[in-house]
């Protein structure tokens, strides 16, 4: 049997330290190689409360890797990740789900076996212990992402642009800081890259942080407030929008000379 002594030291070892006061989703010197071969090189990234920004650059650039970094399905090699000054480098998602960083995959992640409101319940029966606040945050999140009306519908038969609504929704009822939102524009149409755009601006109003990496560019940056522009592992710049269109080397490797806003 193992020794439990030990497996308490172990245990212990894996709680986040503070380190310096840094508040916001940070990202030091991120560095990854797969078979030897570098594919983030000394990225570093910064995400405030209350603001969208965007990981970007040409395919092959290193971006979904530190993207993967920086949520905990992919562990970096070198560096480091803070939120709010606590080292969550080397924890496991579920550990930083509770500390308060909500992911959202490219792919349908919605319980397709519940309805709508069983979606979102599931998960406030894990963070709210208290029934009456628990179906009070329910109707809450139902009538904000206006969805009350599909509360009974079996969350197979809703459309594109409803079940990101109710995946939303579900991710809000973990109680986040942050959201990192993998490819949102992925194989929409106009009307739902429009409600997306919706969606971030109500997080960012709620006073949550958004960390967006999608292949879309130009409405990525119609979304966000700022972006950091990978390229060949690296950090090539950082700036908002118009920054970012505006740069002779972002123009060259990712956007090319025609590119406008």
């Amino acid at each position: 049997m193992p020794d439990k002594g030990k497996a308490h030291d172990r245990e212990r070892t894996t709680v986040p330290r503070l380190v310096a006061d840094n508040p916001g989703l940070v990202a030091r010197g991120l560095g990854k190689s797969f078979k030897k071969r570098p594919v983030v090189r000394d990225v570093s990234i910064t995400v405030q409360r209350g603001e969208a920004v965007g990981l970007l650059g040409p395919n092959g650039a290193g971006k979904t890797t530190c993207f993967y970094c920086i949520t905990g399905l992919i562990a970096p090699d070198t560096g480091s990740i803070t939120l709010d000054g606590e080292d969550i480098t080397s924890l496991p998602m579920y550990r930083r789900a509770r500390l308060g960083i909500g992911y959202l995959p490219q792919e349908a992640s919605i319980f397709r076996g519940l309805s709508v409101e069983g979606n979102i319940l599931a998960v406030l029966e894990v963070v709210e212990p208290d029934r009456e606040r628990r179906e009070h945050d329910l109707e809450s999140l139902l009538a904000e992402f206006s969805i009350s009306h599909l509360r009974r519908a079996p969350a197979l038969a809703l459309s594109g642009g409803e079940r990101r609504r109710v995946e939303i929704a579900r991710a809000l009822a973990s109680r986040p800081h942050f959201i990192l939102l993998d490819e949102p524009l992925a194989g929409i149409d106009p009307i739902a890259v429009s409600d997306i755009r919706d969606l971030v601006g109500h997080l960012k109003h709620r006073g949550i942080g958004v960390l967006i990496t999608d292949h879309n560019v130009r409405e990525t940056l119609d979304i966000i407030d700022r972006a950091y522009i990978l390229h060949d592992g690296a950090v090539l710049m950082e700036g908002r929008p118009a920054e970012i269109v505006a740069h002779e080397g972002v123009r060259r490797v990712y956007l090319g000379e025609r590119f406008s806003l």
